[in-house]
This record gives C-alpha cells, sequence and structure tokens, in this order.
C-alpha cells in the first residue's frame, strides 16, 4: 500500500474510533482519538499500558495546543522555540475540554512532531493521544514492522515511514506552584523535567531567560 493510501486509511480508522500506529520524530506511536473514551480505551488494552500513566496528546501545530490547554507565556516560548520537536510539556488543561487520557483529568502532555507525515495525519485527524507503540515496559518500535508484530491486532492501521529511531522526547511540568515539590519550593524557571531527552533544561531555562 502507498503511503498516500496508508494516510487516507489511518484517518479512516481514526474517525471510527481505532488505534492506528505512525512514525513520529522519535519512534512509532500508536494513537487515537482522545476525545472518544472508546478509542483511549483501546490504546491501553493494545499497549497493556495501566490507566493510570496519562497518554500525551500530539498536535500538528502550536495553534491546536491553545484549544486544549492553558499556554501562558513560558509555555509559549518553549513552543516558539522547540516546537515542532522532542519536547511535551505538561499543562493546565482549558476549562470543559473533556479527553479520555487516563492519569490526571486536570492537566494534558502536549507535544507537536517534527515529522511530516506525523503532522499530516494530525492535520486531518485532529490531536491524537499518542504512546510509543510497544507493549507497556518494552523497547518502543522503530519500524513500521515491528510495530505490527508487537501489537499486531490492536492496531487498525500503521503508516510505513521508514526507521524512526529518534531519542526520546523530553518531558517537563509547567504546573507552576502546584508542582511545588514538598519543601513548597517552585522549580527552577518555572518548569520541572519529568524526563530527560534530547533537550536539556540547560536549554530550556536558557530559552525561557531570552523570552520571546
Amino acid at each position: 500500500m502507498a503511503l498516500s493510501d496508508e494516510l487516507e486509511a489511518a484517518v479512516a480508522a481514526v474517525k471510527r474510533g481505532e488505534v492506528i500506529g505512525l512514525p513520529t520524530d522519535t519512534v512509532y506511536g500508536v494513537g487515537a482519538d482522545p476525545f472518544r473514551p472508546d478509542a483511549a480505551g483501546r490504546v491501553f488494552a493494545a499497549k497493556w499500558r495501566p490507566e493510570a500513566v496519562a497518554l500525551p496528546v500530539l498536535v500538528a501545530d502550536p495553534e491546536t495546543a491553545t484549544e486544549l490547554a492553558v499556554l501562558d507565556g513560558p509555555a509559549r516560548i518553549l513552543a516558539a522555540r522547540f516546537w515542532p520537536g522532542p519536547l511535551t510539556m505538561v499543562l493546565r488543561r482549558l476549562d470543559g475540554v473533556e479527553l479520555h487520557l487516563g492519569g490526571d483529568p486536570t492537566t494534558v502532555g502536549l507535544r507537536c512532531p517534527d515529522h511530516e507525515v506525523a503532522r499530516a495525519v494530525l492535520a486531518r485527524t485532529g490531536p491524537l493521544a499518542v504512546t510509543s507503540a510497544n507493549r507497556h515496559g518494552e523497547p518502543p518500535a522503530t519500524t513500521a514492522g515491528e510495530v505490527r508484530r508487537q501489537l499486531g491486532a490492536g492496531v487498525a492501521v500503521v503508516i510505513d515511514a521508514g526507521r524512526c529511531d529518534g531519542s526520546p522526547s523530553t518531558v517537563v511540568s509547567l504546573l507552576g506552584d502546584d508542582d511545588a515539590d514538598e519543601g513548597g519550593l517552585r522549580p527552577a524557571g518555572g518548569l520541572r523535567i519529568l524526563r530527560q531527552g534530547s533537550i536539556s533544561e540547560a536549554d530550556l531555562l536558557s530559552c525561557l531567560e531570552a523570552g520571546p
């Protein structure tokens, strides 16, 4: 199947509430419509992932992120510098935005991937709940074939865009005072590193200090 045909099939599968496999700038991911509880449930089932471990959301562009979460000054600065790219920001959800991601229902981890095919899918489907394409606790899949072997019938369509083996995204919390440590201290620069990836804390803080 040609890439364009796979893309069309993937978009149709998302609209049916099914799970798809898609390439990203890090590794292959599995995604589904985050506004549908049945679709998100299929992602958890396919990965054997505990629902307490929230799913992140990928968006086609920074503008879409503003429809889901509160992007204040620091978040906008980081998005302008590192999106598209391997930075996931945990932010406060906008009031009235109901996403089925597991974990904390008041927050959402957002990322805009630096992968043309992924963004082409997202432009057609809207935001997707996407996590690495592997059984929970196993190494992530870096090819479409590995996605199919690991997750099998749990994934309706896999878009094959070649090998994806980039470094993991850096995950940061920008929840501010809500993210203070046990001593009540605000994280440096208003952010807390939850997972160190290819973007360093020093680069993030330097970006915030430089401002818009």
